[in-house]
């Protein structure tokens, strides 16, 4: 059986919109998975340390039959892939792919949390997402279209594939 997840996209070092770019092609070649569609990327100031560049910032949806783990081990293989190293909390990074949402599945592991916990409240996962999916009912009912907008805090940088 296949399930809809959201992956969110960010990178603020080496062409952040080339890096995103790449992570889709690579998420299109995740076993047993499907991309299905991206948002377009947006420019976003960072969210922690303020010592370092813009991020850019996208959604993508795909239709995968991994289980959530699997499915984040693929994920944190593309980080690797591209050059990702954790230096300090919310710091620059070339990449960064974030399970957003796995169906309408709630976990709580040690490695994975679902739905992602700043998911209703950073405008650079809400509005991507909203693009993609607007009329989308999270696992805990709230329907995606009625959750406030930020979309003045970003910028649109690319279009969607």
């Amino acid at each position: 059986m296949r399930v809809r997840a959201y992956i969110g996209l960010g990178a603020n070092l080496a062409s952040p919109a080339r890096q995103l770019w790449q992570a889709l092609h690579h998420l299109a070649t995740i076993e047993h998975s499907t991309l299905v569609a991206s948002s377009s990327f947006y420019g976003s100031k960072p969210m922690g340390p303020q010592d370092q560049p813009d991020y850019v910032n996208a959604v993508a949806a795909l239709d995968t039959a991994l289980p959530p783990l699997a499915l984040l081990d693929a994920l944190q293989a593309i980080e690797l892939r591209q050059g990702r190293v954790r230096q300090r909390r919310w710091g620059e990074r070339t990449l960064d792919l974030d399970l957003l949402l796995y169906g309408q599945q709630q976990l709580a592991l040690p490695r994975l949390t679902v739905p992602h916990e700043g998911l209703k409240v950073r405008s650079f996962v809400l509005e991507p997402l909203k693009e993609l999916a607007p009329k989308l009912v999270l696992p805990d009912g709230e329907s995606l279209e009625y959750l406030p907008s930020h979309a003045g805090e970003l910028v649109k940088v690319a279009a969607p594939l």
